[in-house]
């Protein structure tokens, strides 16, 4: 993880954009935009177009992404030199474990580069049960 560059990331932000960061920081699972919503409103009135403004504005700054299997929100946990973000959900308990793998990075790269494709933002997702899960 780059601390430096996650600290000056999020002084850029306004204090919506803290308060949404703050709050999928905190959360124990992923959360869709109407959790993060629902959670922002216990101390005053916010509008859904904040809130996805305010996600947005994470996943630019890369402190958050969005998993596109279950619609919803973590904090960013490493920083991505290559614009890959890999991601272990268990189906039972809802976990979500971030990681990056070189080797998985290195082949997407090969693949677009033989199939002259340019990725643009790539966020790999494995579904199944956690460690704890399985027994």
């Amino acid at each position: 993880m780059a601390p430096t560059h996650h600290n000056h990331a999020l002084d850029e932000l306004n204090e919506t954009q803290k308060r949404v960061h703050r709050i999928l920081a905190t959360a124990q699972n992923p959360l869709s935009a109407y959790e993060v919503l629902d959670r922002m409103r216990a101390k005053g009135a916010v509008t859904p177009p904040t809130v996805y403004r305010s996600l947005d504005k994470l996943i630019e700054k890369g402190l958050a992404h969005r998993l596109e299997s279950l619609n919803a929100y973590v904090t960013c946990k490493h920083s991505h030199d290559h614009d890959m973000a890999a991601f272990a959900i268990c189906e039972e308990c809802g976990t979500v474990r971030e990681f990056s793998d070189s080797q998985i990075s290195e082949r997407l790269t090969h693949w677009s580069d033989t199939h002259a494709f340019s990725p643009k933002k790539v966020t790999v997702e494995v579904r199944g049960l956690c460690e704890a899960c399985a027994r």
